[in-house]
């Protein structure tokens, strides 16, 4: 009689292809809403809005319309730049993606419409979500440095009459990458300036002849 060899499957192997599955499933499901209501609204189903609308949907930078247009022209020379804007103004009035105003400049585009936070660089301009309640603004110091929250209470914005659509929370620093190449010259400065002050320690840029 053969014996068939057991074998066993590593619970992280099959746990990681069970997250990428769902994410897969997910995203498709993101897609598949955005195409119905594009074709609720009368548009025709055009492989260049298709396009769009995928790009979008696994999109986690959150484009511009403009750096959309650009990513997408490559495999889509025809493309105009209308039929950009026009589709995403389509998915932000049903709803489906989000249009941000996080820093001077074009919009940007925000297919995640789960809570969520935002962190912005100020170097690079680069865009992070951030999972909602991540970090208690309590646990931030505020601009006037009393570590007090940075956001209103429903209850003061009912006394000035304000009606809240929604609440929003911006974190700004530098990100991983930008941190990581302002180091060097933040330590060179720092050694520079230290050199200044000793005698003996001169380092020429230039030697005239």
């Amino acid at each position: 009689m053969l014996r068939r060899k057991a074998t066993t499957e590593r619970p992280g192997r099959s746990m990681t292809a069970g997250v990428a599955g769902a994410a897969d499933v997910a995203g498709a499901a993101d897609v598949n809403r955005m195409l119905a209501r594009l074709r609720t609204s009368g548009l025709k189903m055009t492989p260049q809005r298709i396009a769009i609308v995928r790009q979008i949907a696994a999109d986690e930078s959150h484009p511009s319309a403009q750096e959309l247009f650009e990513r997408l022209r490559p495999t889509s020379p025809t493309m105009s730049f209308a039929t950009v804007y026009n589709t995403l103004a389509i998915l932000c009035d049903a709803g489906l993606v989000a249009s941000l105003s996080l820093a001077p400049g074009s919009a940007r585009f925000d297919p995640n419409m789960r809570p969520h936070d935002h962190a912005v660089c100020d170097r690079c301009g680069a865009v992070r979500d951030v999972l909602a309640g991540v970090a208690s603004p309590r646990s931030l110091s505020s601009p006037s440095g009393t570590g007090s929250s940075p956001v209103a209470p429903m209850s003061a914005m009912s006394a000035i009459g304000f009606e809240v659509r929604s609440v929003e929370r911006i974190f700004r620093g530098l990100c991983l990458a930008c941190a990581r190449a302002t180091a060097p010259a933040a330590a060179r400065a720092a050694r520079a300036a230290t050199n200044r002050g000793r005698p003996g320690l001169f380092r020429a840029s230039r030697i005239n002849p």
